[in-house]
């Protein structure tokens, strides 16, 4: 008895996260709020949920559309505010140092072209309750990528080496990545149809602050939501993904839908070994989400979302908060945490995508193993 009212009650607060969520997602008042109210423990669990999930300023802009009366606790209340504020102000610093490390590249003839992070956030209503995470660069030539690191050597900035042959480093306190793909596919014999999109549909810019003037490199619309979509699916497959990740898309697609061919985006998810991912993916936007159908890349969707949602209540933001998951482990043991990750995807990966899933294994345990 015991057991059924403790996953009663764990259903309830994921509830009142989703609502919340998708009213701070959307700008708009919850259509249900049958969950409300809460007790201070639920209201303390929905809290640590959206932090586990790193949606913690989306669910505060979202109670802004909650009655007075079914509001959380003053004192959680105010701990959400500080939470959220210091969200935007790592996004301003964020901000802040994207514009810089362009700036320095420019100098050397570079123009790296931004994946996800603050050229996502753009898409959002307000782009600074974005929980932010590091800086991905991505440099589309041998050239570039030789010049970029020898810039950073020049400035003594120590560099690490990455098991998928990134790289990464620190620049005033924020975690910086420079890759060599634009999309995370493994998959070699599928490379050649990646390479053609991208040299069809090319990049665009955005200005980041209107203050700099300064434009920064993005992929076009179709390119974008495809590097969004195999994003999620690598951590998926590897050792999970969070509400997060699922956000940005949900907000890729609602604002780039009227852009894209939905029969050009379905052929080449189709041709990437997509198809049974796709539907998924799609559900659970849906579903979830709250995004609205007719903004779906195309219209295909599964008849449930639940194998997504299961991997995304277990561990949260990149499976950090998998139970079976311990961030302190190195050398070693790290090593077979990741290996052991995989296994508990394996017969979800198997259905959505067997192929891709060899390759990522392969590339990922190469790495470990220089």
């Amino acid at each position: 008895m015991e057991t059924e009212e403790k996953e009663m009650q764990t259903s309830r607060e994921r509830t009142a996260l989703l609502t919340l969520l998708q009213a701070g997602l959307w700008e708009r008042k919850p259509a249900e709020t049958a969950c409300f109210p809460l007790s201070d423990a639920g209201w303390e669990s929905v809290f640590r949920l959206a932090r586990q999930q790193t949606v913690t300023g989306l669910v505060f802009q979202g109670l802004q559309y909650l009655p007075d009366n079914l509001l959380p606790p003053e004192a959680l209340l105010m701990r959400w505010t500080a939470e959220t504020d210091a969200i935007e102000r790592k996004n301003k610093k964020m901000n802040a140092v994207l514009e810089e490390l362009y700036s320095m590249f420019r100098e050397k003839g570079l123009n790296p072209i931004l994946q996800k992070g603050q050229g996502t956030a753009r898409f959002y209503a307000n782009p600074l309750l974005r929980e932010c995470g590091d800086i991905d660069l991505y440099f589309n030539n041998s050239r570039a990528w030789k010049v970029a690191l020898d810039c950073l050597r020049s400035r003594q900035v120590s560099v690490k080496r990455q098991a998928d042959e990134s790289v990464v480093y620190r620049w005033k306190g924020i975690d910086v990545e420079h890759h060599q793909r634009l999309f995370d596919l493994y998959n070699p014999f599928l490379q050649g149809v990646v390479n053609r999109l991208e040299e069809q549909k090319g990049y665009r810019h955005f200005i980041l602050l209107p203050t700099s003037g300064g434009r920064i490199t993005v992929p076009s619309s179709f390119l974008e939501l495809l590097m969004q979509n195999l994003h999620i699916l690598k951590h998926t497959l590897g050792r999970g993904v969070g509400l997060r990740q699922l956000c940005d898309m949900a907000r890729v697609c609602y604002e780039l839908h009227d852009e894209i061919d939905a029969r050009e985006m379905e052929t080449a998810c189709r041709k990437l070994g997509l198809g049974r991912w796709c539907p998924l993916l799609h559900a659970f936007l849906t579903e979830y989400l709250g995004l609205p159908e007719a903004c779906l890349p195309y219209p295909e969707t599964a008849s449930a979302a639940q194998p997504l949602a299961d991997i995304v209540w277990r561990g949260g933001n990149f499976g950090l908060h998998d139970s079976a998951w311990n961030r302190d482990t190195a050398g070693w043991q790290r090593k077979r945490q990741t290996a052991r990750s995989f296994g508990h995807n394996v017969r979800f990966a198997s259905r959505y995508a067997p192929k891709e899933t060899f390759w990522l294994f392969l590339q990922l345990m190469k790495g470990q193993f220089r």
